[in-house]
């Protein structure tokens, strides 16, 4: 991508389970190039009320440029119908 783009993730790190959908979710954003402004979720209690705050069924959860794309599978489908740059 020749113009930088913002991505927002936000994922699950547990202290005993780090969520691997995340995982692959940021190192696709970072392999498409983008600026990631990444959110830990820490716990149970902020995983839960995140998923509920935004109705949602699993983490993570893909914004770019404000617009909510979802979890790490629909960004794959996002990335590859995505216009190179």
């Amino acid at each position: 991508m020749s113009e930088q783009h913002t991505a927002t993730l936000t994922r699950m790190v547990l202290p005993d389970h780090e969520c691997p959908f995340g995982v692959r979710a940021k190192d696709m954003l970072e392999q498409a190039g983008f600026k990631i402004d990444e959110h830990i979720l820490a716990s149970r209690e902020e995983v839960e009320a995140f998923k509920a705050e935004h109705g949602i069924a699993t983490t993570p959860l893909v914004e770019i440029d404000g617009k909510t794309i979802g979890g790490s599978s629909d960004l794959e489908r996002y990335l590859a119908d995505a216009p190179a740059s």
